[in-house]
């Protein structure tokens, strides 16, 4: 059996269920992995300083957030890779002209284009985000992820940028559907785990991954044993090695379960 050292676990649609809570059994396969010496990290788009409550349920301090564009171990800064300020200028610009809105996260800030609108307020309801305001210009060099708000499927196109090669991928939650997070080809989940298996020295055979949305892509490719959620987006399948269950079936135990690591 490989020598597993690292396991990266997507959170929404992955570790949380649709009620925001975590199933025994993920809890008891990631307590497992880490008892046989394995590295367990997050792996979201999510912003770092709104997922310490999961973090502190299952007992892991290591981070990918940002979908990728920051990286925590061992308290140490390993990515860091804020968006270029002219494309947020574009994005901007965009999003007022199609009445769209955004989220834009800082590393302490969920920074948003409209406090009133009924789309936002959703979305901050269902993620639970705390450190919300409004964006002003002074945060424009401090971005690290943007999620559209509000946008029809043929309009992500409109955010094209000659600068960055990059891409949407859907929010995965029921209701959510309008929402887009913005992925970078160079800076994702799958790069930062390249950096971070670097820094840990750690093949990326000895690597296992769980996710359930396309961004979740490159990660999924470039560990050694990928799974996709049964939950997850149809698109997502392709790029991972094994389907697991749901994340209301024991997806991600019974995923640990087929490699041996967990009984």
């Amino acid at each position: 059996m490989t020598n597993y050292k690292a396991l990266f676990l997507d959170i929404d649609g992955t570790i949380l269920r649709r009620d925001h809570t975590i199933e025994d059994t993920t809890k008891l396969a990631v307590k497992q992995a880490q008892g046989k010496g394995i590295e367990v990290f997050l792996a979201t788009g999510r912003p770092l300083h709104e997922v310490d409550d999961i973090a502190d349920e299952l007992g892991v301090d290591s981070f990918i957030g940002y979908n990728g564009a920051y990286a925590i171990y061992d308290g140490k800064t390993i990515v860091d890779e804020p968006i270029s300020g002219s494309v947020i200028d574009q994005f901007l610009d965009v999003a007022k002209q199609n009445e769209h809105e955004m989220i834009l996260y800082t590393n302490e800030l969920n920074l948003v284009t409209s406090e009133s609108k009924q789309v936002v307020k959703d979305f901050i309801d269902y993620f639970d985000l705390k450190n919300h305001q409004a964006y002003e210009a002074i945060y424009r060099e401090q971005i690290l992820g943007i999620t559209l708000m509000d946008v029809r499927p043929d309009e992500p196109a409109l955010y094209e940028v000659k600068q960055e090669d990059i891409y949407f991928s859907q929010v995965n939650v029921t209701g959510l559907e309008h929402c887009y997070d913005m992925i970078r080809e160079n800076v994702n989940k799958g790069q930062a785990i390249q950096k971070v298996l670097k820094e840990l020295d750690i093949p990326a055979e000895a690597t296992i991954a769980f996710g359930d949305g396309m961004n979740d892509k490159q990660m999924l490719q470039y560990v050694g044993e990928s799974f996709a959620m049964a939950n997850a987006t149809p698109e997502v399948f392709q790029y991972a090695k094994h389907r697991t269950t749901s994340v209301e079936e024991s997806g991600i135990y019974n995923g640990l379960k087929q490699l041996g690591i967990v009984n």
